[in-house]
């Protein structure tokens, strides 16, 4: 699969994220919740809890509604026990697709993700039946015409794992995963602003679909996508966007 394609997928299916999640804000919250409650409230010795925290400030979440999330997850303020839960399964083509909820229900949860699986193609699998087929990390794409050199001698140096050129020229660094905000920033100061980023389950391989296959693949993952108690789906799939 081509850099450009590989690219321009993850960027299609992350505006489509976006463009249809109207309860980002509660996903959030529930993440800065969670954080919190695991790792404690200051977010300089939770890595997990600043991770989190730097997604509510780039979606422009009120400082309030963190500070208030923050509280909840410390036990300072009363609020909904969430627990944490992964669902795996195997999409359209036998394409991995790894589901994480927060959740007050798990009974609840499991139901509605089953069912997405069954009416949309998919069958839910065991635990670990997909997971050792992503990696927990995270990257910075930076467009093409980046100094390769001087881009991989400021990520080693911030501390990235790996620099990676694509085909189409743009130019990938892969980091640990709650140092994905220190590195970010210490590339910002180093001159080079990244055209995307995250941290996510990186597929180590990737299954391609394209015509019905794709249309289906694709209602899967929106169908799983639109659950409440999601927070995050993954996949191995890479589906043409025609």
């Amino acid at each position: 699969m081509a850099g450009h394609s590989k690219w321009a997928n993850i960027q299609h299916r992350k505006g489509r994220q976006d463009a249809k999640r109207g309860q980002i804000f509660t996903r959030l919250i529930k993440e800065i919740t969670v954080a919190a409650k695991m790792g404690g409230g200051d977010i300089n010795m939770n890595p997990r809890l600043r991770l989190a925290v730097d997604k509510a400030l780039a979606a422009n979440m009120p400082k309030d509604n963190i500070s208030r999330a923050v509280d909840r997850g410390s036990g300072n303020l009363e609020g909904v026990d969430y627990v944490e839960t992964r669902y795996e399964g195997y999409g359209i083509g036998g394409a991995a697709v790894m589901v994480d909820c927060l959740t007050d229900n798990k009974t609840r949860t499991v139901a509605d993700v089953r069912h997405a699986f069954s009416k949309y193609g998919g069958n839910m699998g065991t635990d670990g039946c997909v997971s050792f087929q992503f990696k927990h990390c995270g990257y910075l794409i930076f467009a093409p015409g980046t100094s390769e050199d001087a881009l991989m001698e400021a990520a080693l140096e911030a501390g990235a794992e790996d620099v990676v050129t694509n085909e189409d020229g743009s130019i990938e660094v892969i980091t640990p995963p709650y140092e994905f905000v220190g590195i970010r920033e210490a590339l910002e100061a180093a001159g080079f602003k990244a055209e995307m980023g995250e941290v996510s389950m990186k597929p180590q391989a990737e299954t391609e679909l394209v015509g019905d296959d794709a249309t289906k693949m694709q209602k899967l993952l929106d169908a799983l996508e639109s659950l409440d108690d999601v927070q995050d789906v993954y996949t191995t799939a890479v589906m043409d966007e025609e």
